[in-house]
Formats: C-alpha cells, sequence, structure tokens
C-alpha cells in the first residue's frame, strides 16, 4: 500500500476553507431584485358639470308642473287636500277648518314674505305666519267665499305659488282644491 501524507488539522480547515471560497466563486451573482411596477393611481374625476337650467318659458302657465299629486281626506277638523310626492311632507295644504269656518292654505317653508298666488284669472298676495309645526310651515287664512279659491280651482290647468326666498310652486288645478272649499260653504 502506497504512504500517503497524514494532513494536519490546520491544513484540513485550510483545504476546506479554500474549497468553499472556490465554489462561491462559482456561483453568479444574485438575481436582481424584482421590482413592483409603479402602481397607476386613477386621477380623480373631475364633478360633472352643472347642469343648464332651462330657461322659463315668458309665461308661467307654460312652466313645469312642480312634481307630485294632489291627495284629499276628511279627518276630526274637515278635509284637506295635500299636495306634494308620495313619502314626502306635502308642499302645499288646504284645509277646511270645520271649527273656525276658514280654509287654511299652508306653504312648506318658513319665510315669513306674503305669498303670490296666481291663476290664469286672478293675482293677489297674502299675508303668512309661520304655523309652528314641525317641519315649518307658513299659513294665510281664506274665508271660504274668498274668490282667490275659485281662481285656483278653475285655473287653466295650473296655478301658482311664489313667494321670496322659495322656489315657485307650480300646482296642477285638480278637483281637490274645489273639494275643500265646497266642504267649508256648507
Amino acid at each position: 500500500m502506497p504512504h500517503r501524507p497524514v494532513m494536519s488539522s490546520q491544513s484540513t480547515r485550510f483545504a476546506v476553507v479554500a474549497t468553499l471560497l472556490a465554489l462561491a466563486a462559482c456561483v453568479g451573482p444574485p438575481p436582481p431584485r424584482a421590482v413592483a411596477p409603479p402602481v397607476a393611481r386613477p386621477r380623480p374625476t373631475p364633478p360633472p358639470p352643472a347642469p343648464i337650467p332651462v330657461p322659463q318659458a315668458a309665461d308661467w302657465r307654460d312652466w313645469p308642473v312642480t312634481p307630485g299629486d294632489w291627495t284629499y281626506r276628511i279627518d276630526g277638523r274637515g278635509s284637506i287636500a295635500l299636495f306634494g310626492t308620495a313619502g314626502a311632507d306635502a308642499l302645499l295644504t288646504l284645509r277646511c277648518d270645520r271649527q273656525t269656518a276658514m280654509i287654511y292654505l299652508s306653504r312648506q317653508g318658513q319665510a315669513s314674505t306674503p305669498l303670490t298666488l296666481r291663476t290664469s284669472t286672478l293675482a293677489r298676495s297674502v299675508a303668512v305666519q309661520p304655523t309652528g309645526a314641525a317641519p315649518a310651515y307658513v299659513a294665510t287664512a281664506l274665508n271660504p267665499r274668498d274668490g282667490l279659491l275659485d281662481a285656483m280651482a278653475f285655473s287653466r290647468g295650473r296655478f301658482i305659488v311664489e313667494q321670496t326666498g322659495m322656489p315657485t310652486l307650480v300646482i296642477p288645478a285638480w278637483a281637490e282644491v274645489g273639494r275643500v272649499t265646497e266642504d267649508c260653504r256648507r
């Protein structure tokens, strides 16, 4: 058997370290780190342009009617006609109060300026008072024989209720106006 020289422990360590270094030199550099693509952030969408108001016709009788319907009912005080959209508070009411023998015209809002009512045959302003109800309403009392009530009932298709600081109401002249008026005239 041939004779092999014996390596010292120090030379063994040196050989192991040299082998590891040689192996490490054979390995290529680490792959480049994956860079996440830039996140595209959505640009804020500009608000839609404000709707261009449709110019009102010169004659109020050509204006579109305020959305809503009339409803009529009888209660312990007399009768009442309410105009507005279903599920919301009435925009306008006419109440026959049998105890006072008066008709109360109420409009939603709290402006204390007079109401101007325009029909196809008559225009008149009436003073109003806050009702103290919630939501806020203003009201005026009318005698059941007041010609303004007939003018509202028989206006050609519509009448309007104007009040400074409030939107103009274009109200259809339906039978409910006449019913409440006749209820109080009996």
